[in-house]
């Protein structure tokens, strides 16, 4: 069996909790918190709640931990250090500060020898899977990327990280006409912001401070700034009711020539019901992947580029040339 530890108990913790279930060869050993272990509740009676400030007491006890924290600042901080003792895999997502995530890792993991996965999840994860593909089989082309309508966990994160706020929720939203216009082979060039929108509900402690956060938030770089955003205060009452679900997806679409009067159009999409949980069963397959690596003397950071699909499977070789080639 293939132990497993998660670190953080949020909805994304909770997402990989239920997909290690579903896989046969994994347990879970512990969910690490910053909160106080006896006030958690957990869905394996086999698995133990502890303290984060243990976490060096299982060094010996998990083959991987699952770092199930925000991209805005737990990750940077806690990929790096948690990769000096453990194989590490992360779902880092904000996308412009992957290489420099990568590097710190890289050098971490490397003089501890250890894994360190970053960046996994559907994206970056299997819509950076796909477009690498897409771009080697159509390098005449352009790649196009569209997230949603769904809650996007990063930036809800983001914005619940702004002073003031109770709790958000973020959708993001494809533009239609830049969607269909892709869709039907024209190839335009557009901006982030000609291809999607982001709504935000957001709960404020104090409609005094509706205006500040309002700025803070469709200013904040790598999530907002380069976006039209609106922003809805609203109350907690209505975003237990009316937000209360994390439903996400979206396309990746390549449109691409192989002669002059010939173009393709290939297209991945998802339509998830929960956006944590999808999340957290592409983490746990890969998180086999780390553990295979580990087991081969490999050290390192590594993404969803550098794995065969073979080691994030439970079936052998042999039954992949069977059944599924």
């Amino acid at each position: 069996m293939i132990r497993i530890g998660i670190y953080g108990y949020g909805n994304l913790g909770r997402g990989c909790e239920a997909a290690i279930k579903k896989n046969p060869d994994m347990e879970l050993v512990a969910v690490f918190t910053r909160r106080n272990p006896s006030d958690l509740v957990i869905a394996t009676p086999t698995a133990k709640v502890v303290s984060a400030k243990d976490v060096l007491d299982y060094k010996d006890k998990i083959d991987v931990m699952v770092i199930a924290g925000g991209s805005a600042t737990d990750l940077p901080l806690m990929t790096p250090e948690l990769v000096k003792n453990f194989n590490v895999i992360d779902s880092f997502d904000t996308h412009a500060n992957v290489p420099s995530h990568y590097k710190n890792v890289d050098e971490a993991a490397k003089k501890s020898n250890h894994i360190g996965f970053i960046s996994c999840g559907w994206d970056p994860g299997m819509f950076s899977l796909n477009r690498a593909i897409m771009q080697a089989i159509l390098p005449d082309g352009k790649d196009y990327t569209f997230w949603g309508k769904g809650v996007s966990q990063g930036h809800s994160d983001a914005i619940r990280r702004i002073e003031g706020v109770i709790d958000a929720r973020q959708y993001t939203i494809p533009v239609k006409e830049a969607l269909d216009r892709v869709r039907s082979g024209e190839n335009p060039t557009l901006t982030t912001r000609q291809k999607h929108t982001r709504e935000c509900f957001v709960v404020a402690k104090d409609p005094k401070d509706y205006a500040r956060i309002e700025k803070e938030i469709k200013e904040m770089p790598n999530y907002f700034s380069d976006y039209d955003t609106t922003v809805h205060f609203i109350t907690l009452e209505e975003l237990k009711k009316n937000h209360n679900g994390i439903p996400h997806g979206g396309f990746v679409i390549r449109s691409g020539k192989t002669s002059d009067d010939i173009n393709h159009v290939i297209e991945y999409s998802l339509k998830l019901d929960s956006n944590p949980e999808f999340t957290g069963s592409v983490i746990i397959a890969y998180a086999r992947a780390v553990y295979r690596m580990s087991k081969r003397n490999e050290s390192g950071c590594r993404t969803v580029f550098d794995v065969a699909p073979k080691d994030i499977q439970t079936v052998s070789y042999e039954e992949l040339l069977a059944h599924t080639l």
